[in-house]
């Protein structure tokens, strides 16, 4: 099985120098930079606009994968778009109308994801399968880093990977909350082919980011 991608969320970096800290997961062997858009209102916490994110551009060729945790997501995804988003990933509570969000998003230029919260059924991806290039499953509440997995959600990583799979297509799976070398290999068992990973990644500094990720990458089999 080939490696998963790792998408390191800025989250977890240190926000007096972000742009080197992207620069150092970039060159660390990251796939993706995952940003993580918080409003107060859609999640208990509040972090960064579309203006960060254009001065952190040109920093990374890596693809920005923008989860967006706010509400109402519409009117503002054309400027995440502008500022450098390359994945745009909603909330589907987020929407009144996922499916015409998601036209939106592609329409922009940027591909386009879902985010399942743990208490979001599955039934939230019916008739949506065909206009996503990325499924994220949440493993914790959405609003704060640094929290422990919840194991539940390994069902639902089981489910949607299925989903995917009868569905065909190419579309990325991704899990985000408390993955780390503990639950990694669980998570990517259970058919996840990308994680988001702070904590994980971020420990340590710099010097540590390329063995974190490997780690992540290639973690010991289950015994």
């Amino acid at each position: 099985m080939a490696d998963v991608l790792v998408a390191p969320s800025i989250l977890s970096a240190d926000f007096a120098k972000l742009g080197e800290e992207i620069g150092a997961i970039t060159r660390a062997g990251a796939d993706m930079i995952h940003v993580d858009v918080m409003d107060g209102h859609f999640v208990p916490n509040l972090t960064i606009g579309p203006m960060v994110i254009k001065a952190l551009r040109p920093h990374s060729a890596l693809p920005f994968d923008v989860h967006l945790m706010i509400a109402p997501v519409d009117p503002l995804l054309a400027a995440f778009r502008e500022a450098g988003a390359d994945i745009i990933t909603i909330h589907p509570e987020a929407s009144p109308h996922p499916h015409r969000t998601l036209q939106a998003i592609k329409a922009c230029g940027a591909r386009a994801g879902i985010s399942l919260n743990p208490g979001t059924p599955l039934a939230a991806l019916d008739y949506l399968l065909d206009g996503l290039d990325l499924v994220l499953v949440m493993s914790v509440n959405p609003g704060f880093g640094g929290q422990s997995f919840i194991s539940s959600q390994l069902r639902k990583i089981e489910a949607v990977r299925q989903r995917i799979d009868a569905h065909g297509g190419e579309i990325i799976l991704e899990v985000d909350g408390g993955v780390n070398a503990q639950t990694v290999r669980q998570v990517i068992d259970a058919g996840a082919t990308a994680l988001v990973a702070g904590t994980a990644v971020f420990t340590g500094g710099p010097a540590c980011y390329a063995s974190n990720i490997a780690r992540l990458k290639q973690p010991p089999e289950a015994v």
